[in-house]
């Protein structure tokens, strides 16, 4: 039986929860956790009743700590939300001892699968989990750049008229403002986009890619529906063991960042190594650091 729990039931947190309801995933319980203990059973109620009309016939209620025990996935949604003005990286302060506090009660419970963690900063609260749990690295899974790399594709689908489905890109890096576009690996079918684009609509595409969240966030306060089908995804590649690839937040030595994952059953199989310039190495090596110095600080 496959268990999800939710900590967190904010707006990420239910949009992921309502995309499971209505996206084909292999679900059988969903368990709401939130400090609000009302609003986590009135979500339960709200999404059990559109379960009549769904795609997957999944038990949905409100639980507490306990219910992680048997958890196939436990994803963490909890922690402040980005106002208007701040970056990613303002949050990590407000989030690390909510983070501590949360990863206790887990691991208290005797969960030992797959954190799935999407709070804001994430590669910075993905290190937290793994630090703080003790769990193998494997199995401690940021969301990343999985959202921005969709993002790039579907800006990418519009220009060329072309499904996203055959855009091969990825955004790497940080969650924020030091990610970047590997445009030297970025593919339509098989023909480099680097040889379709000038420098110019690269850097537009780009700088859109990196100012989405932020152009969202002033618009309706938060960003959450493309991050809830982020979130299925991941799930659905380690519920059915598919051995995807997808751009998420994963150790690399000595900090969590983002670069395309082997993802199964297990968690993270491995990193893939993509074979970057000179001046996207060195894009993803400062990306890297300022991740390390926002954890010093």
């Amino acid at each position: 039986m496959n268990k999800v729990v939710i900590i967190g039931c904010g707006n990420v947190g239910m949009s992921y929860a309502y995309a499971l309801v209505n996206q084909k995933c292999n679900v059988d319980e969903l368990v709401l956790i939130d400090i609000n203990k009302e609003k986590a059973s009135g979500e339960a109620d709200d999404l059990n009743h559109s379960i009549p009309y769904s795609l997957n016939n999944m038990t949905i209620k409100a639980g507490d700590y306990l219910d992680c025990k048997d958890a196939s996935i436990v994803m963490i949604a909890a922690g402040a939300n980005q106002n208007v003005g701040e970056s990613r990286l303002d949050l990590i302060h407000k989030n690390t001892n909510i983070f501590k506090s949360i990863i206790d009660n887990v691991m208290a419970s005797g969960f030992n699968n797959i954190f799935l963690i999407a709070t804001n900063p994430v590669d910075a609260m993905s290190y937290i989990t793994y630090k703080h749990s003790h769990l193998s690295a494997s199995k401690i899974i940021g969301t990343g750049t999985s959202l921005d790399t969709a993002r790039l594709r579907y800006l990418l689908s519009r220009k060329f008229e072309i499904s996203p489905k055959n855009v091969h890109a990825y955004v790497l890096g940080e969650h924020g403002d030091s990610e970047f576009v590997a445009w030297s690996s970025a593919m339509i079918g098989s023909v480099k986009i680097d040889t379709m684009l000038n420098q110019k609509e690269k850097d537009a595409i780009s700088e859109e890619v990196r100012n989405s969240a932020y152009e969202i966030i002033k618009k309706k306060g938060n960003t959450s529906y493309g991050i809830g089908m982020c979130l299925v995804r991941i799930t659905n590649a380690i519920l059915n063991d598919e051995n995807a690839i997808i751009t998420v937040s994963a150790l690399d030595k000595d900090a969590y960042i983002s670069s395309p994952c082997i993802i199964n059953k297990q968690g993270i199989k491995r990193r893939l190594k993509i074979d970057l310039t000179e001046e996207e190495q060195e894009l993803y090596d400062k990306s890297k650091d300022i991740i390390k110095n926002s954890l010093k600080r």
